[in-house]
């Protein structure tokens, strides 16, 4: 069995890890690390202590009515996506350890398709 980073749990709810295929489990936040655990294969779980984490970024859509799911940059080992029942509750409790600066919303679909054509014009322009 895995031991828990955390000694004070303040939230715990299903969530599915993108890692891979999609995993299911639970999220754990607490007082030292995000915590996934997944409900069949013990073995496998992610433990992100709070030192690591760079940014929590957000999907967000219909102006923060609906957050389908959120990613937590580390410093050293990427991405981890995720998604859980309440997303809005979970980054709430989050927010408590990580500064409000490092939660950002990701890109929307339309900014990343005007992203990649200015960049197109710029480079045609160059030439």
């Amino acid at each position: 069995m895995v031991q828990s980073l955390n000694t004070k749990v303040d939230l715990t709810i299903k969530a599915t890890s993108y890692l891979g295929l999609a995993t299911y489990g639970k999220v754990m936040v607490g007082d030292k690390a995000f915590e996934f655990y997944n409900e069949k294969n013990i073995r496998d779980y992610i433990q992100i202590p709070w030192e690591e984490v760079s940014c929590v970024m957000a999907s967000v859509m219909f102006k923060g009515k609906w957050i389908p799911r959120f990613a937590i940059k580390t410093k050293q080992n990427g991405n981890f996506t995720f998604s859980t029942r309440d997303n809005k509750a979970l980054l709430r409790a989050v927010n408590k350890y990580i500064p409000s600066q490092n939660m950002v919303r990701s890109l929307s679909f339309f900014q990343v398709v005007g992203r990649g054509l200015k960049s197109i014009f710029i480079r045609k322009k160059k030439k």
